[in-house]
């Protein structure tokens, strides 16, 4: 993918972002300058995938949801665009065969020695607390080889809320931790689900939250029945 809409986007925002956000990035240096990465995060806000590949040195791909790219429109053309200036790459989550292809996606990116980011949680908290992680960042770390640098986001949730479109101005804040490394059978579930929850752990132990030992979209769909 051509890197100048990124670069472009990059140069007229980080300006921006550091003026009226003032991020406070603590353990940067633990992203590695070259070779292939995963970065993994906590998920909070749509935000996210603006604020944290801006102050990474190195451009971060994520599998972003292919909805976000089919929304109707102009502010689906923009938010379109944006991801595609981000160079983020979309990819059908939904389960199954679907996530198989996200994972064949993934392992070719970091294959190209690229940063891959990744949300474990699989979709933005509903109520800002940690949910469990889904085992594909397991098999993506092994299979590949690559370090897991586990990422703790703060503040997002209250800066850009599910649903609002501008968001508020306070001071977002990041911890980058040491990378971590896995090996073993990426065919083994109870192995994966093993190293899916030491790196949910890790991601907990940056950033504090509440764990919650279930899947985030179970959640948000338990809440939707409740409330109808």
């Amino acid at each position: 993918m051509n890197n100048l809409p990124y670069g472009v986007l990059r140069a007229f925002l980080t300006p921006f972002l550091m003026v009226l956000f003032r991020p406070k990035v603590k353990g940067l240096r633990h992203v590695p300058a070259s070779g292939p990465v995963i970065i993994a995060s906590n998920h909070l806000s749509f935000s996210d995938s603006i604020f944290m590949p801006l102050v990474v040195p190195r451009k971060v791909t994520f599998l972003a949801k292919s909805e976000y790219f089919t929304s109707p429109g102009p502010k689906g053309l923009l938010k379109k665009l944006t991801f595609i200036a981000l160079g983020q790459v979309p990819v059908d989550r939904s389960g199954g065969r679907r996530s198989e292809a996200a994972l064949i996606t993934g392992l070719k990116v970091l294959a190209e020695g690229k940063c891959l980011g990744i949300y474990p949680e699989g979709t933005r908290s509903p109520d800002g607390r940690l949910y469990k992680g889904r085992t594909g960042i397991a098999r993506l770390a092994i299979e590949s080889g690559a370090p897991i640098i586990p990422v703790a986001m703060f503040n997002t949730e209250k800066i850009q809320p599910t649903g609002t479109v501008v968001p508020k101005v306070m001071r977002v804040e990041m911890i980058f931790g040491e990378p971590m490394y896995f090996e073993g059978d990426s065919t083994d579930l109870l192995h994966l689900r093993d190293v899916t929850d030491k790196i949910m752990s890790t991601i907990q132990s940056l950033s504090g939250q509440e764990y919650v030992d279930t899947y985030a979209t179970k959640a948000k769909k338990s809440s939707e029945e409740d409330e109808n």
